[in-house]
Parts: structure tokens; C-alpha cells; sequence
């Protein structure tokens, strides 16, 4: 029984953010950019 569980389980898919073209997981605030649903949430600061 408890191995077949570990067929439910799955990794988090992933999807590119619609403002920077990053990889971020769906329904979370994209990490790069801070934007989620075409608002920007938080302000990322970028080092260069």
C-alpha cells in the first residue's frame, strides 16, 4: 500500500512567465520579474 502512493506523487510543472519569459511554477509570483496575473507583486532587485 505504500508504494502506491509514490505513483501520485509528481513534480511541479512549469511555465513561462508571460513579462519575462522565465520559468516560474504555475500560480506562484514569477521569482525573476515578481509579477503573477499581470501585476506586479514584489519588487525584484537584480544584481549586475
Amino acid at each position: 500500500m505504500r508504494r502506491a502512493y509514490n505513483s501520485v506523487m509528481h513534480l511541479p510543472q512549469f511555465t513561462s512567465c508571460p513579462q519575462c519569459a522565465a520559468p516560474y511554477i504555475t500560480h506562484r509570483v514569477c521569482p525573476s520579474c515578481g509579477y503573477y496575473n499581470g501585476r506586479q507583486i514584489i519588487t525584484v532587485n537584480t544584481l549586475a
